[in-house]
């Protein structure tokens, strides 16, 4: 939905809901992908599957390339993971890692869960997916921009926005 059109990932609890709340409330143009372009799919295939695995967390593409080529707002980010993402990451012209430590990534889960016991994080073998996916960065870009998502969240949305800004200028 952007003529500049920027995704913003990361492991569970990094930040990513967070940010794109922050962005909505500064005014731009952020969508919760996580919310409104997931679903439980076989990330090759794009087929709907039954029942809940990671690895099955992926967006509909077809969404995602038609709100890329939307152009009625100056710039739109994308923020939440998706392990589809190789199908559409050439469509971004930036493209934003937020990194935290273990720690940190946990205790967020762990505040998130205690608001909504139903949210990821607060089964245990969720909380042990999550930790495995930390450490194997699995369904994360390699190449995206990295931002130390453990400071005050007004910072890395400034960083953000920073970031694209000197990416205009190259």
């Amino acid at each position: 939905m952007g003529i500049r059109n920027s995704l913003i990932g990361g492991v569970s609890g990094a930040g990513k809901t967070t940010v794109c709340n922050e962005l909505q409330r500064r005014g731009y143009h952020a969508i919760h992908g996580d919310r409104e372009l997931a679903y439980q799919g076989d990330p090759e295939t794009g087929t709907p599957t039954d029942g809940f695995k990671p690895e099955h967390h992926i967006w509909h593409v077809e969404k995602v390339k038609a709100l890329v080529a939307n152009q009625d707002e100056a710039i739109t980010f994308f923020c939440g993971g998706s392990r589809n993402f190789p199908k559409f990451i050439d469509l971004f012209d930036d493209v934003f890692v937020l990194e935290v430590d273990l720690e940190t990534s946990l205790r967020r889960i762990d505040e998130r869960v205690a608001l909504d016991p139903t949210d990821w994080g607060g089964r245990p073998e969720e909380r042990e997916i999550s930790a495995r996916i930390y450490q194997t960065k699995e369904g994360v870009p390699e190449n995206g921009i990295i931002i130390d998502a453990t400071a005050p969240i007004a910072h890395v949305v400034d960083e953000i926005l920073h970031q694209i800004e000197a990416n205009e200028r190259q």
